[in-house]
């Protein structure tokens, strides 16, 4: 008998993914603003706003069309809504924004959704 939690990633996978998604967004934040004085680590509110506007735009982008950021990809994980799919732009920007808050993606529920999976209909699951 198979365990229905066979497809739950682990809370390490997942932040490594996101720790890779992170430093790419850091480095592409650098490499298209940096003629601003975007710098990497951020040195004040201005910068930290912009490499977290590039975060969101580019994890919504990557995993809202293919279900994976790169982070994910690499770590073997996947992003899907209820029937399987990519959950779209839309509901991958909103879950990217709540994630980028941090504070819904540590609630977790029985299956290791987060706040910001069960507001955008999403789970992370194994490749």
């Amino acid at each position: 008998m198979t365990n229905p939690h066979d497809d739950e990633p682990s809370l390490g996978r997942r932040l490594v993914a996101l720790l890779i998604d992170w430093i790419i967004a850091s480095f592409s934040a650098v490499a298209l603003f940096g003629w601003t004085g975007v710098s990497f680590p951020p040195e004040g509110i201005r910068e930290q706003l912009i490499l977290n506007g590039v975060f969101i735009v580019e994890v919504a982008i990557l995993v809202g069309l293919t279900g994976f950021s790169i982070g994910k990809r690499v770590m073997g994980l996947r992003l899907i809504n209820p029937d399987g799919r990519p959950i779209g732009i839309a509901r991958a920007l909103l879950r990217t924004v709540l994630l980028s808050l941090v504070v819904p993606a540590i609630v977790m529920t029985d299956d290791k959704r987060g706040l910001h999976d069960l507001a955008a209909g999403s789970k992370v699951v194994k490749a």
